[in-house]
């Protein structure tokens, strides 16, 4: 975890304002804040992506999580190079000054001293590679003894190459190089040691970097020539050698392991990582097939992922030339049957079929005679076939008594809890004097507060018609001044007046509501329900529109029934509702205006007729709706499922002998 202050952090703002604006497209301050505190507190990619997922979704907090951490890492490794810069700039300062000093005191010493030092003190910069980034620390040798030590390590490495060819051809092993090379390096050694020993004495600092160079140089060319080949033999790749089983081998046959590449940039280590992820998700999953391998059953069919092809289907010889006849023959069947209806509506043998299926099923155990009455079951023995002694119905004498037992008296459940009392009504010459007496005695209470000091006494209610006979003298005096304030009282007053209005009247929530409440009935203890019949309702968008909104304005509900030749419309509410609506139903509308088709297909007006009016104990519908149904049957199992299916058949048996009678 690397800790950031703050002095650091506003050092980097601008980068990381750049940062969230190139991931995100906008700068935020919350979220350049949220960085700023994680950073401070020690970089925590889990806590910064938890914070970050409260403003961003969890892709975008991810990916700005991902891009603080590589400005992060860019960030160490920057000031990693520039402390690194800056230590061997200071070493450099250092050993110039010392060169410097050196160089000084050669001028003042013989020529033949400033010969030697020269040959010996003089050192080389270090020298840094950037593919394995390690430091050559040579800085002790001079130019020409370093050059002399090159050549002969040169001529060594031809020498040994020749050797080494010799013993490849010979297919022996490459110990002798390997001896070679480490006789090379000896040499090397021993030359910088011999060069290191005549310079005059150094401090421990370059001593030890003297000890890396040695040891840098004695790792590399203690092993094999692969390290020093490549330097000298750059035209001559080294070559592969492969067994029978494929794997790479040295000359002596021994398996040479391949050294894998890997990835030091965060994007490659990710990649790496979502192969791999990948990989195991694929394993896992062949191991969950070959799991569910056990439990499969081969005579179940599977659909293929492939789609079939359509083959080609021929229809059969004589397929629709037995449709046309179907079509035929029941062409003709309609008009068979249209003929016979039409017969039967004149003779009245259809309208009397139809009120027979409209007619309620009669109780088949209405008219037997039960043995026994319950009345009688009281006081009987066992039955009316129980007899006595006497040969008499055997009655049991304890049961009667000379007490009477009444029944009890129950409330009816449209009667009121609440004692209903008459009100009074007074006449007009009543109503005035109780008004007055009534105001007489709040004066008089008025009077009695002045007296006692309990209120100031009111100022005297000037009029310009008074003005003269309240004030008198003081009016005369300065009658434009009185005048003035004559004026300022009546504006006075009527500005109280109108605020006392103001203050009484309703707002348009509290008139809608006491509308509303004058609308509205309590159906509690019972619910007027009324039943229409029009004859056709379908295409009458208008009478539609009327029905529907007075019913719904009324608060009334109920329902409409679309059906030819019947259209029924049931209305439940209270009685002042019901009868707006009657009204509305039989009077405003003018049903008559509108020409409809019969059964027959001849043009009749069109009426509104009222079947049935009357109370029921509670609302069988909800707020006002209309449903279309093509079929009598439907139309009364709608009813039926409200628990009132005689609505529809009095309005249904209504329609069949009206359209009997048109007949």
């Amino acid at each position: 975890m690397s800790y950031l202050s703050r002095r650091e952090l506003e050092g980097i703002r601008p980068n990381l304002d750049k940062l969230v604006y190139k991931v995100l497209g906008t700068s935020d301050s919350s979220i350049l804040s949220t960085i700023e505190s994680n950073l401070h507190s020690g970089f925590d990619r889990r806590k910064l992506i938890e914070k970050l997922s409260s403003f961003l979704d969890n892709k975008k907090a991810s990916r700005l999580s991902d891009k603080v951490e590589d400005f992060l890492d860019e960030l160490k490794s920057s000031s990693h190079r520039s402390k690194k810069r800056s230590h061997e700039e200071d070493s450099r300062e250092r050993d110039n000054k010392k060169t410097k000093t050196k160089h000084d005191d050669s001028h003042k010493k013989p020529p033949e001293e400033k010969t030697r030092r020269e040959g010996n003190g003089n050192g080389i910069a270090d020298k840094e590679s950037k593919g394995s980034k390690e430091e050559n620390i040579s800085k002790n040798f001079s130019s020409n003894q370093i050059k002399e030590m090159m050549e002969s390590a040169q001529r060594e490495i031809e020498e040994r190459k020749k050797k080494l060819e010799s013993i490849k051809a010979a297919k022996a092993p490459p110990a002798s190089a390997v001896a070679a090379a480490a006789a090379v390096s000896a040499k090397i050694t021993a030359a910088a040691a011999a060069a290191s020993a005549t310079p005059p004495p150094i401090d421990v600092d370059r001593s030890r970097k003297i000890a890396q160079l040695q040891e840098q140089i004695r790792a590399k060319l203690s092993g094999t020539l692969a390290a020093v080949l490549p330097v000298v033999i750059q035209d001559k790749p080294k070559p592969l050698i492969l067994d029978a089983e494929g794997r790479t081998v040295d000359g002596s046959g021994q398996a040479v392991e391949v050294p894998k590449l890997t990835p030091t940039l965060k994007a490659n280590i990710r990649a790496k990582k979502r192969e791999t992820t990948k990989i195991l998700q694929a394993e896992k999953q062949q191991q969950e097939e070959s799991a569910e391998a056990h439990f499969f059953d081969d005579r179940i069919t599977i659909k293929p992922a492939v789609r079939n092809k359509r083959a080609l289907r021929f229809h059969e010889p004589g397929k629709f030339q037995q449709l046309a006849e179907r079509l035929r023959m029941k062409s003709q069947l309609e008009k068979l049957q249209n003929e016979i209806s039409q017969i039967a509506r004149k003779t009245g043998i259809s309208s009397a079929t139809k009120l027979a299926l409209i007619a309620p099923k009669a109780d088949t155990h209405s008219n037997e005679v039960p043995q026994m009455e319950w009345w009688d079951s009281v006081i009987l023995t066992d039955d009316l076939n129980t007899l006595g002694k006497n040969g008499r119905i055997s009655i049991r004498e304890s049961a009667i008594t000379n007490l009477i037992e009444h029944p009890t008296q129950m409330r009816a459940p449209n009667e009121s809890s609440r004692p209903v009392y008459l009100p009074v009504f007074l006449t007009k010459k009543e109503r005035k004097k109780l008004r007055r007496q009534n105001r007489r005695e709040a004066w008089k209470e008025e009077q009695e507060k002045i007296r006692l000091g309990l209120e100031p006494p009111p100022e005297p209610k000037l009029r310009i018609s008074n003005l003269m006979r309240v004030l008198g003298t003081e009016a005369v005096q300065d009658p434009t001044k009185i005048e003035a304030h004559v004026r300022e009282q009546m504006a006075k007053r009527q500005k109280a007046h109108e605020e006392a209005n103001a203050a009484r009247k309703l707002t348009d929530d509290q008139r809608r509501e006491k509308k509303i409440r004058k609308m509205k009935e309590d159906t509690s203890l019972g619910v007027h329900v009324a039943v229409y019949r029009i004859r056709d309702l379908h295409d009458q968008q208008s009478k539609k529109y009327k029905v529907e909104t007075n019913a719904k304005q009324l608060f009334m509900t109920g329902v409409c029934i679309l059906f030819r030749d019947c259209c029924v419309v049931v209305v439940e509410g209270g009685p002042k509702q019901q009868k707006k609506y009657k009204r509305l139903m039989l009077t405003r509308i003018k049903w008559e205006e509108d020409s409809v088709k019969n059964a027959d297909g001849n043009e009749v007006p069109n009426s509104c007729v009222l079947v049935w009016e009357g109370t029921a104990q509670r609302r069988h519908f909800g707020e006002f709706k209309y449903k279309s149904f093509p079929m009598e049957k439907s139309a009364r199992e709608f009813f039926q499922k409200h628990h009132v299916e005689h609505y529809w058949d009095l309005a249904y048996s209504g329609a069949v002998l009206e359209a009997s009678e048109d007949t």
